[in-house]
């Protein structure tokens, strides 16, 4: 006879993973992830940028802007508890035009509605000092923004 499964998720992915793991962890019967690659994550959950968004570019209030706060702070605790490489490093959104000024501000007060608590403005000298690479007018620095393994 057959095994038998309460559910069957089609889909190694992250989003199929993620599923199973929730259901699992809730005690939802028994689960099964069925994977046509011979490995887990071979496609675009493999292929990545590893970028742990903070939610600065959203509409506030949006679902995005939600979803994109609460999975932030859910995937940095989940980083702790299992031990996965991730670092809350932060990144540097850059005017290098007069006009992209006013979408600098733009950006930061849709920041601070979205919940980031840790952004802030940088002139043209203290950008150079937080990134000396870079040439710019001014910048926004937004400290929630991470990198996961």
């Amino acid at each position: 006879m057959s095994p038998r499964y309460d559910v069957a998720i089609v889909g190694g992915g992250i989003v199929g993973l993620a599923t199973a793991l929730a259901l699992v962890q809730r005690s939802r019967g028994s689960v099964v992830v069925l994977e046509a690659e011979g490995r887990l994550a071979a496609h675009q959950s493999g292929h990545n940028s590893g970028v742990i968004h903070s939610g600065l570019y959203y509409k506030p209030g949006s679902l995005k802007a939600q979803t994109c706060t609460a999975g932030r702070e859910a995937l940095y605790r989940f980083g702790l508890e299992e031990g996965i490489p991730h670092r809350r490093c932060g990144k540097v959104v850059v005017a290098t035009r007069p006009e992209q000024l006013a979408l600098l501000e733009l950006l930061e007060q849709r920041g601070r509605a979205n919940g980031l608590q840790r952004l802030r403005r940088l002139g043209s000298e203290a950008l150079r000092e937080r990134e000396p690479e870079v040439a710019g007018l001014a910048g926004l620095w937004v400290e929630e923004t991470g990198v996961v393994d």
